[in-house]
């Protein structure tokens, strides 16, 4: 088998038990051996004793051959072994045995007792033909010498096989975990693999709607405002040509901020694809987060957000230094009354400063609604609701219904593609808050959001 456990060439071989042809030779020549040892082994015994040679050699040789055996049944193997150790046969048996029953699964205990019981008869076997053999009986030995012999000898028949095939079996079973763990691992990787593709794929989609979000957020209203104004332009020029001017020159201005956002937005997103057209695909080890991609997106939210790093807010977001404001609605009123628009703006409880995040999305929610106003009911009247409350802020825009038989001039028609109150819902519940729009019983529209946001610090502390 190669370093993975996987078969190699010949790996195919299957005969009985065996796996592999060197296994079977392996086996085939241990029996061998041992047959002949058991032979040569009876032959000495039925000598000393006086029995048919043939009685003894033929039985012994057999008993040697049974290591073939060894792999399937090892406990046979041993048992054989310990038969026929009292005739002295049985030594490369009972060592190959031994070996090969401490590498399988078998029980410790099993292993134990018959170790013992292989090195109890071997101490005794030994003994036996010390205490006959004429050599020692001549010379004055200690008492105690045949009995040390006899025991070093069982030893280092049971000791050395049992603790060679414990460790084979330890060694194995590290393999077998090892590979397992890394199969295991191999599979992990492959489940993180697709894992990560399905939220480069969500991520990818996610950043798609956030820039759309965020250039809708940033250039809808100011267009809105500028073909309102177009309209008034276009109706009272004949009879107002001083107003009509004062129009146009908001036309101009709200024209200038819109290009000036765009092209920031465009700036952006060109220096991420020349970034991503340097690193290449070669960018190992860089994390998913700091793509170009997703570096773009959170630079479009901070331009959308008026948050530039080295610059003021963009004009007419009325804004802070940080991004719009909270502050930044009564500007943002003034506008679309400057467009034509009746709108009143109530503020409740006692002004707070929330983090960033938060009440730059209630201005754009408050920012949105009017557009929509602008949109979908020329000539309404508009009410811009801001509450303070412990832990949120809340901000509620509602109009009423389009006055019947004043119909808005085909100029000021303006086209919706769907998306603002979806944006703004989108915006709303990333942040946790709740979000709620549609029809008013008198016929109007209603756009309300409530943001939870941590109060940081008081407005005038």
């Amino acid at each position: 088998m190669d370093a993975k456990g996987a078969p190699m060439a010949g790996g195919d071989f299957s005969l009985l038990w065996w796996t592999r042809r060197r296994g079977v030779a392996l086996d085939a020549g241990l029996a061998l051996l041992s047959a002949v040892e058991c032979a040569m082994q009876g032959a000495a015994f039925a000598g000393n004793t006086g029995l048919p040679v043939g009685l003894v050699v033929v039985p012994g040789a057999v008993a040697g051959l049974t290591l073939v055996l060894r792999r399937r049944w090892p406990l046979a193997v041993i048992l054989i072994a310990i038969a026929v150790l009292p005739a002295n046969m049985g030594g490369m048996l009972a060592l190959v045995g031994l070996y090969t029953l401490a590498t399988t699964d078998a029980p410790r205990r099993v292993i134990g007792a018959l170790a013992c019981m292989e090195g109890l008869g071997m101490i005794i076997v030994t003994y036996l033909l010390l205490d006959q053999d004429p050599a020692i009986k001549e010379q004055a030995v200690p008492v105690w010498f045949r009995p040390l012999v006899a025991v070093l000898f069982g030893v280092a028949t049971v000791v050395p096989p049992v603790l060679l095939g414990m460790y084979v079996r330890a060694r194995r079973r590290l393999v077998e975990t090892l590979r397992d763990r890394a199969l295991g691992l191999e599979r992990e990787l492959g489940l993180l693999a697709d894992r990560a593709e399905e939220r480069a794929e969500w991520a990818r989609g996610e950043e798609r709607r956030r820039i759309a979000r965020e250039m809708h957020d940033v250039v809808a209203h100011r267009v809105s405002l500028m073909v309102v104004h177009a309209a008034a332009v276009q109706a009272v020029a004949p009879k107002d040509p001083e107003k009509a001017a004062r129009n146009a020159a908001l036309i101009g201005d709200m024209g200038r901020q819109a290009l000036t956002e765009l092209r920031t937005m465009l700036g952006v997103l060109r220096a991420a694809d020349k970034v991503a057209e340097r690193s290449g695909t070669s960018s190992e080890g860089s994390s998913p987060d700091a793509s170009p991609a997703s570096r773009a997106s959170s630079r479009l939210a901070e331009i959308a957000s008026g948050a530039g790093r080295a610059g003021r807010p963009p004009a007419g977001d009325n804004g802070t230094a940080g991004g719009p404001r909270l502050t930044g609605l009564t500007a943002l009123v003034e506008e679309s009354r400057a467009a034509g628009m009746t709108v009143e703006l109530a503020v409740e409880g006692e002004p707070r400063t929330y983090p960033e995040q938060v009440e730059s999305t209630a201005y754009r929610v408050v920012q949105e609604a009017l557009t929509n106003v602008h949109k979908h009911a020329a000539g309404a009247a508009a009410w811009v609701r801001l509450a303070h409350r412990d832990g949120e802020v809340a901000v509620q825009v509602r109009n009423e219904a389009p006055a019947d038989g004043v119909p808005a001039s085909p100029e000021a028609r303006l086209p919706s593609g769907g998306n603002g109150l979806v944006g703004m819902r989108e915006r709303v519940t990333a942040l946790g808050g709740g979000f709620v729009s549609g029809p008013t019983d008198e016929g109007g529209f209603r756009v309300s959001a409530i943001i939870p946001g941590a109060e940081r610090e008081r407005a005038g502390g």
